[in-house]
């Protein structure tokens, strides 16, 4: 006969949570009103009834594996359903919080007339995450995050991602600038300029990099700014042009010119696969679709 499946107790899922939220046995111990050691043994006791690894130490850090980003997820899940369960139960008012994960330009620049939106419904409260591309879609893969709104060429295992705003690279002009009025704006116009780019490293200094190479000309030392509003601030500055996101808002003085070489960038809405979402986040993922009718073009 099969061995019977093991039950998996609040306490230990919810004892499991913590430890995933800090990647600390001491932090996470306090969080849940525990012992060091006693908080330790409920995770141990997890990964012998699992009958797998549920983290592992790489240098003198820690980190989850693959199945300790799973049996998170699963935790986090099960945790907020009960409560729900629980609350309905008493008959006390639903409010359930949806995590969303999003880069710092996502939340600048896309998400406000979604989010606004989300709110006047008044269904749920809205918890935001500002986490880079990869670290939004592990926030979402271990349940920290119920969805996440990125770009991201790779959606890892575990995910399931749907397309939701296309916009074009642009070059980021002074209004007094000689490109800023050209008919058609052309990649290699730029080789010459005094570029304001990302820190080294980063997705977007690498491919403006790629073209430069391309038109024959050297990518000369550039001004690093690091995120779209700095970028933005040193183009009004008269510093530099800026290589940046058709969905930025062009300040005062900065024209906003796409750059067709360069193509488009994909905001992508990213979940769980087989995760179940809860009714208030389904709202938030109607509104985030709703982006789709105002893509941006190139403003400015």
């Amino acid at each position: 006969m099969p061995s019977p499946v093991p039950i998996l107790d609040a306490e230990l899922l919810r004892a499991f949570v913590a430890f995933a939220d800090t990647l600390n046995f001491t932090r996470a111990a306090r969080l849940v009103h525990l012992s060091q050691p006693a908080l330790f043994e409920r995770v141990r006791r997890l990964s012998e009834r699992l009958e797998v690894r549920l983290y592992e130490r790489a240098g003198r850090s820690v980190r989850l594996t693959e199945a300790g980003s799973s049996l998170a997820a699963f935790a986090r899940e099960t945790l907020s359903r009960s409560e729900t369960f629980v609350r309905e139960l008493r008959g006390e008012a639903r409010h359930e919080t949806v995590t969303l994960a999003a880069g710092e330009g996502s939340w600048l620049y896309c998400l406000g007339p979604a989010v606004a939106r989300f709110t006047e419904r008044g269904v749920g409260a809205l918890r935001p995450l500002t986490l880079g591309a990869q670290a939004a879609a592990e926030a979402v893969r271990s349940g920290q995050a119920d969805l996440a709104f990125t770009v991201l060429d790779v959606v890892p295992s575990g995910l399931v991602s749907e397309e939701v705003l296309r916009v074009p690279m642009c070059a980021a002009l002074p209004a007094r600038h000689r490109l800023a009025r050209a008919p058609r704006l052309q990649l290699d116009a730029l080789a010459t300029e005094r570029l304001v780019l990302p820190p080294a490293g980063r997705f977007y200094r690498d491919l403006v990099a790629r073209f430069v190479a391309k038109s024959g000309a050297e990518l000369a030392a550039p001004i690093e700014a690091d995120g779209w509003p700095l970028m933005l601030a040193f183009v009004r500055a008269g510093l530099g042009v800026a290589v940046v996101n058709g969905t930025c808002v062009a300040p005062p003085g900065v024209r906003l010119r796409p750059l067709p070489e360069l193509g488009t960038v994909t905001y992508r809405l990213i979940q769980r696969r087989g995760g179940e979402l809860s009714p208030t986040a389904r709202l938030l993922v109607e509104e985030l679709r709703g982006l789709r009718s105002g893509a941006a073009t190139g403003r400015g």
